[in-house]
């Protein structure tokens, strides 16, 4: 047993089970297709209950899953069968609200997407290698505004890191399009 709690990995998809946002820490599914294939088992196995008011925990192929569903939105934490569930719930909890106030509390699929670089950098502040960072939602959601406060701003009033946070931005969108 692992003296610090390890996440495997957290994944944001939409009602049919697609990506939204997702980041593994593990080696445990080495391909995309392993992947791809772990997300759409966890989704089908998921997806009939009703994890909306509080989440819900589940053992799936030696894995521990904790979940939560708004709107068209599905969050999942999953960890190794030995960690704590209420850990991997806390991280979720982080998770979820943290993107509840990213997003200004408009939760669906959409907004999600307009925002896919506040959820990532979210999930940068959370979890980094599978080690737990933070999962104060508050703190998680600060952290992030900071990182893309002026964004906005014109280029030559940004510092070198904010320009090259921006452009950064910009080549994601450009090859998510």
């Amino acid at each position: 047993m692992e003296l610090c709690p390890l996440i495997k990995n957290i994944l944001l998809l939409d009602s049919e089970g697609k990506r939204v946002a997702v980041k593994y820490y593990s080696d445990d599914w080495p391909t995309n297709s392993a992947k791809e294939a772990f997300e759409k088992a966890v989704f089908s196995k998921t997806q009939k209950t009703n994890a909306r008011t509080e989440a819900e925990i589940t053992m799936f192929d030696n894995y521990i899953v904790v979940y939560k569903f708004v709107q068209d939105l599905h969050f999942f934490v999953t960890g190794g069968e030995n960690e704590n569930e209420i850990i991997l719930a806390t991280v979720l909890q982080g998770f979820f609200d943290a993107v509840g106030l990213l997003l200004r509390g408009n939760e669906d699929k959409k907004e999600a997407l307009e925002n896919l670089d506040l959820i990532l950098l979210c999930l940068d502040e959370i979890v980094d290698g599978g080690v737990i960072l933070e999962t104060d939602a508050n703190v998680i959601a600060g952290k992030v505004d900071s990182h893309s406060m002026d964004s906005g701003a014109p280029l030559s009033e940004q510092t070198i890191t904010q320009a090259l946070a921006t452009a950064r931005e910009h080549l994601t969108r450009s090859l998510l399009q």
